[in-house]
């Protein structure tokens, strides 16, 4: 469907990508990640037609129509939420409102063009179309009830939903979708993968929320060491086979290295002398035909986050009483009560519109309640993470460095700039504007702020919104081993599973309270609706528990498999880690004696053995040669075998 040849791209003498050859095919879809600036977004606008290649060409067929989710984009607020949602279907609502124009005009001059009108619509299954956009709206979280309102009854967030719904509902040939899941509930990030789920033909999507890459994507596109590289499979399948391949090339490049090192150092000791002379001579020339490959730099970078409290607080942390909220007619919380202890971590999670980023906004007192009471326990020292920056980061004059200096007067520039480089500013970073930061800059900085404070409690609402997922997977790691309370807002259902010990659902219905981690609570609920994840959930622990084994060892069973086939199955799943560590000690015990061999043809000693003796030792180093060349292959099948294991894990568990 889609094909580009050596596209590249640079701004001045910064390249992002280079040689970048792809084709992209129908009914696939492709996760297009990398780091933050890398260049996603650009290559996303290239295909689109938005923006120009530095070089090379993208070739789509002419007839292919193509839908555009950009996050530049806006609509008009005095529009109809259902007629914005039409629009994206151009062929069909030109045909319709030109239809009621005519219809309207009442000329006989143009009744003739009615019935091509007619025909067109129904070609393009046009007398659905206000069934198919109400249909997606309600699905994005847009009621019916709003449905014939104007664009400004909605928030911002729910604007970009009827954005969305817009390119949802064109039918198109190719979808390209710029963060789709930005400003998505739960609820609604599930029906966004279920739609992608049946879509029919090309996608290209860029997300930094892992588990919705892992469920919707067939594909990934990893921009990162200055091209774009294909993988077949989803975003943690590619990252293994990432891994995998830049593991074996390092590996060869050390070899390599030692191979070099090794003859030098005969040349070095053996050069000088004549008998030597000519030897010394051919493992110069063996040296210049070595090939070293070259490693390219990762784009990739990995904050090093960590927040340490300055001193423990009390054992009840935070209790709620009976807190209420209105805003005009609309009642967000209504008599919730919350008690908050030490070292819990709470994943608030819920619908947008119910309260949850008011119901944190009261907790730290930045917001006042109409009802109930908030007290914060002793010795506590709370820690705010906004989804608005600027309510943290509120003099847009200042830089990073005035900022965090002015937090912490008694530590030393080099402090204060070693803490600025922990979340990525360094050199001239540390004197940019706030005001101009990006939104992954910002909320880095702010967590350089939380880092400073050193609260004993950290309430954080969305905090790996505009994070890439190095960042995300940075802090996860940052909050899981911080020493303190951490009561946060989330919809990044991965970030929730990995961190939360303890989860509260608003619903319209009041609050859900489970003392449990994520998994467990969908679980515990026995449906889908949340995740669609509780069921496998739930037969996967039941598997674990008949087999007592691993989870890699209890994959789902295929379709028609018998009970002796899956038994073989789980048995050789089980026994892939212990082969393929068994060929990884084969292959350095070889090595480790090839080596030993190396070092005993290159000694003084070696040819006052016996002519038998030589031939024996050569031998044995030509038959080891061969047997690490095999137990190499051996060791990667064995990965490979392993990772696709894995990765059938993961897909049944997501």
């Amino acid at each position: 469907m889609i094909s580009t040849t050596n596209i590249g791209k640079e701004y001045g003498a910064r390249v992002l990508f280079t040689d970048v050859s792809l084709l992209l095919n129908d009914g696939c879809r492709y996760g297009l990640v990398g780091a933050n600036g890398s260049g996603k977004s650009t290559f996303l606008r290239i295909v689109a037609g938005d923006e120009e290649s530095s070089e090379g060409t993208v070739t789509i067929p002419k007839r292919a129509r193509m839908g555009v989710l950009r996050q530049d984009r806006f609509l008009d607020d005095d529009a109809i939420i259902l007629d914005l949602a039409m629009r994206g279907d151009g062929i069909v609502w030109n045909a319709l409102c030109e239809q009621r124009r005519i219809a309207a005009s009442g000329s006989l001059d143009e009744a003739a063009s009615v019935g091509d009108l007619e025909d067109l619509i129904a070609a393009h299954d046009g007398y659905t179309l206000e069934a198919r956009s109400s249909a997606v709206l309600e699905g994005l979280g847009i009621p019916t009830t709003l449905h014939r309102a104007p664009l400004s009854t909605l928030s911002g967030g729910f604007k970009l939903r009827v954005l969305l719904a817009q390119v949802l509902v064109g039918g198109v040939d190719v979808l390209l979708l710029d963060e789709p899941t930005n400003h998505l509930d739960i609820l609604t990030i599930r029906w966004l993968e279920k739609f992608l789920a049946g879509y029919a033909g090309c996608a290209v999507i860029i997300s930094h929320d892992q588990r919705f890459l892992d469920n919707v994507t067939t594909h990934t596109l990893d921009v990162d060491y200055g091209t774009i590289t294909s993988y077949v499979g989803n975003y943690s399948t590619a990252m293994m086979e990432k891994a995998a391949a830049r593991g074996l090339k390092e590996t060869r490049i050390a070899r390599a290295q030692e191979e070099i090192a090794r003859k030098r150092a005969f040349v070095e000791r053996f050069g000088a002398k004549a008998t030597k002379a000519s030897q010394a001579q051919s493992r110069l020339k063996q040296i210049e035909r070595i090939e070293v490959e070259d490693i390219a730099e990762t784009s990739r970078r990995t904050p090093q986050l960590k927040f340490a409290p300055e001193r423990p607080s009390g054992r009840e942390v935070l209790e709620l009483k009976h807190v209420s909220k209105t805003y005009g007619d609309k009642r967000v919380l209504s008599d919730v009560s919350l008690v908050v202890r030490r070292n819990e971590r709470i994943a608030i999670i819920g619908p947008n519109g119910l309260g949850k980023s008011t119901l944190l906004k009261i907790a730290v007192e930045r917001l006042g309640a109409d009802g109930g009471a908030i007290k914060w326990g002793h010795e506590t020292r709370p820690g705010y993470f906004p989804q608005d920056h600027r309510e943290v980061l509120d003099d847009p004059q200042a830089t990073p460095l005035e900022l965090l200096s002015a937090l912490c007067p008694a530590e030393s520039p080099t402090y204060v700039r070693g803490q600025l480089g922990r979340v990525l500013f360094s050199g001239h970073d540390v004197d940019k504007r706030v005001g101009l930061l990006s939104g992954g800059e910002a909320a880095r900085l702010v967590f350089a702020v939380l880092a400073v404070q050193k609260p004993n409690v950290l309430v954080l609402d969305e905090p790996t919104n505009h994070l890439d997922l190095e960042a995300i997977h940075a802090l996860r790691d940052a909050l899981a081993a911080y020493q303190g309370t951490v009561l946060f807002v989330s919809h990044d259902r991965w970030f929730v599973s990995q961190l939360a010990t303890r989860i509260v659902e608003i619903t319209p219905d009041g609050l859900r309270d489970f003392a449990g981690t994520y998994s467990e609570y969908l679980e515990r609920c026995g449906d889908d609706h949340l995740d669609g994840e509780a069921v496998l959930l739930k037969a996967k622990r039941e598997r674990k528990a008949a087999t007592g084994r691993d989870a890699i060892t209890a994959a789902a069973p295929a379709p028609g498999e018998s009970w002796e086939e899956q038994k073989r199955r789980r048995n050789r799943l089980a026994q892939l880690p212990k082969l393929r560590d068994k060929a990884l000690a084969d292959i350095e015990a070889a090595e480790a004696r090839k080596r030993e061999l190396q070092g005993l043809f290159y000694s003084g000693e070696f040819y006052q053995r016996s002519p038998s003796e030589i031939a024996a030792l050569k031998r044995e180093d030509a038959t080891l040669s061969q047997t690490i060349e095999r137990l190499m292959a051996t060791w990667e099948d064995l990965e490979t075998e392993l990772h696709a294991a894995t990765a059938s894990n993961t897909a049944g568990d997501s």
